[in-house]
């Protein structure tokens, strides 16, 4: 008996391991949990990437629901969200910050010269300290802050049209009492949105 529960044990070890991969390839692997949801965005005060005095802090987070983007200038899938950031930084309502990653500022600078710079204030996380408090996994990742300072949002991966459409514009039409209609991202890339 005990020579055919041995027989049959890696059988079923191979079977538990194809259920489990199995249910993990209909887990949308942008849905991290974080334990800072509905929580406090973290205290942090970054210097600016284009003027060291004006950068971005948690006092500077708006009114309204504010996005929070890292990024870096040698991350691939950053220049893959690119057009989306740009279109959303052209909508009304939305005030969109970036925070520059473990990135030397003039590689940064480039970075956005060269595809856009979609946000309103861009701190500088050099050491990673904001990241790891926000609780990063890597870059990109946006958070949705909403007007009492709580983080509402994560995505983690490069935002496309269909997270903007399907998650971001909603969770901002709920938190903010209002209505955001569909984003369409544009055929070429724009110029600077952002202020300096």
């Amino acid at each position: 008996m005990a020579r055919k529960l041995l027989f049959l044990l890696p059988a079923a070890v191979f079977a538990v391991l194809i259920v489990a991969f199995a249910m993990g390839l209909h887990r949308d692997p942008n849905l991290l949990p974080s334990a800072l949801i509905n929580r406090p965005a973290p205290n942090f005060d970054l210097p600016g990437l284009y003027d060291p005095g004006k950068g971005l802090a948690r006092k500077d987070l708006g009114d309204g629901a504010t996005l929070i983007n890292f990024f870096a200038s040698w991350c691939a899938p950053c220049r893959e969200e690119q057009p989306a950031l740009m279109a959303l930084a052209r909508r009304r309502g939305i005030t969109l910050d970036g925070i520059a990653y473990k990135d030397k500022p003039a590689d940064a600078r480039r970075f956005l010269d060269d595809l856009g710079d979609p946000y309103r204030r861009i701190g500088v996380d050099q050491d990673g300290t904001t990241a790891i408090n926000f609780g990063v996994y890597g870059v990109p990742e946006t958070y949705v802050v909403d007007s009492a300072g709580r983080i509402r949002y994560r995505q983690v991966g490069p935002l496309s049209s269909e997270d903007v459409d399907g998650r971001i514009l909603p969770l901002i039409a709920r938190i903010s009492g209002g209505s955001a209609p569909a984003l369409t991202l544009p055929r070429e890339r724009q110029g600077r949105v952002g202020e300096r």
